[in-house]
């Protein structure tokens, strides 16, 4: 199932407006301006995870309900078996797949993300995002350009790097191939993600 770009967008406007929240007061919680807050809200423009992310946390909700619509209900333990999950198609081509989107009062969102490999990419600065928390990533295949405010570094199969995510931090495939890698975006201080 992959969530509907137009129905994200309205379940994040009509939260807005429940809560009584400006589009000034979202562009602030968001990191944008109003103006670009408003193409995200209207569903002009793709919505990236760190966006929806920041939506959630302002809205006290969990990312999963702005994506679906529906409230995770699993305690206990979730299984998600190989190739399922809840697809996440952002950022100029990044696929994102939650591993356990159904798991209630989660510590930790996990994905599995494929990057894909653009050569405009590779003689470029790495464009770089901020969210609360902390982020591991643990590259499965393929090859990473991963920047982290002013250094960068070259992760293989293997590798795995962790971070405080709420600094600059960026990534790219590299090498000539796509990149898969295991991301597990952490709340700070192990604070449930509601």
């Amino acid at each position: 199932m992959e969530p509907n770009i137009k129905e994200v967008a309205g379940r994040i406007r009509a939260l807005r407006e429940d809560m009584d929240l400006t589009l000034q007061e979202m562009a602030e919680a968001t990191g944008r301006s109003t103006a670009e807050y408003a193409a995200q809200e209207s569903g002009e423009e793709d919505l990236s995870f760190t966006f929806l992310y920041k939506c959630a946390e302002k809205f006290g909700v969990d990312v999963i309900e702005l994506l679906t619509g529906e409230n995770p209900h699993l305690t206990g333990y979730s299984l998600t078996r190989e190739g399922a999950g809840l697809s996440i198609k952002r950022r100029a081509g990044f696929e994102y797949l939650h591993k356990a989107p159904h798991f209630r009062h989660k510590l930790a969102e996990p994905f599995v993300v494929t990057a894909p490999y653009l050569e405009e990419e590779q003689d470029v600065p790495v464009h770089l995002s901020h969210h609360e928390g902390q982020e591991l990533d643990f590259i499965i295949s393929g090859q990473m350009r991963f920047a982290y405010e002013d250094h960068e570094e070259i992760l293989n199969p293997g590798d795995v790097v962790m971070y405080d995510s709420g600094r600059g931090h960026g990534m790219i495939a590299t090498g000539g191939e796509p990149c898969v890698f295991l991301a597990i975006v952490m709340k700070p201080e192990g604070e449930k993600i509601i």
